[in-house]
């Protein structure tokens, strides 16, 4: 049985004015993942990222923080129109909760760190403050792109 702490996540929610279905299709498509990037890093996914995400799907994202880079992804949390999150070579997940509520979807983007493989390296690169930043401008940008 694996134990989660939730000192290891950082979280933030918004409501978005729209479809929870609506979102999930923005979130579960690579292409458009750099349209909400609130870290400034994600530039486009890779050009054989699947065009829809689904539990297991692997994916390539073209990043660049000081120099351009790739990171390889697993999708290794996949629930139609409500939840995804995926991970990379660190460990640590990215994931998105979509629950429907008066006005819209209440959208929650989580990083949790309780699977890092460097727990400790993350805390020291200030990861966590950092991702809380990145994370509330990503909710930002996710409002947006639906209010248009």
């Amino acid at each position: 049985m694996t134990t989660s702490d939730p000192s290891k996540i950082v979280s933030r929610s918004v409501v978005v004015p729209a479809p929870a279905a609506d979102i999930f299709n923005l979130l579960a498509d690579p292409r458009r993942h750099h349209e909400i990037d609130g870290s400034g890093s994600v530039k486009d996914a890779n050009l054989d990222a699947p065009e829809r995400l689904s539990l297991n799907a692997k994916f390539g994202m073209k990043m660049r923080i000081v120099v351009p880079y790739t990171m390889m992804n697993t999708v290794v949390e996949f629930e139609e129109g409500s939840r995804i999150g995926w991970r990379h070579i660190g460990g640590h997940v990215w994931r998105y909760i979509l629950e429907p509520v008066d006005g819209g979807t209440k959208v929650t983007e989580e990083f949790d760190m309780n699977t890092a493989k460097s727990y400790l390296g993350l805390k020291i690169m200030n990861a966590p403050s950092n991702n809380a930043k990145s994370i509330e401008k990503t909710l930002a940008n996710l409002v947006r792109v639906f209010t248009k």
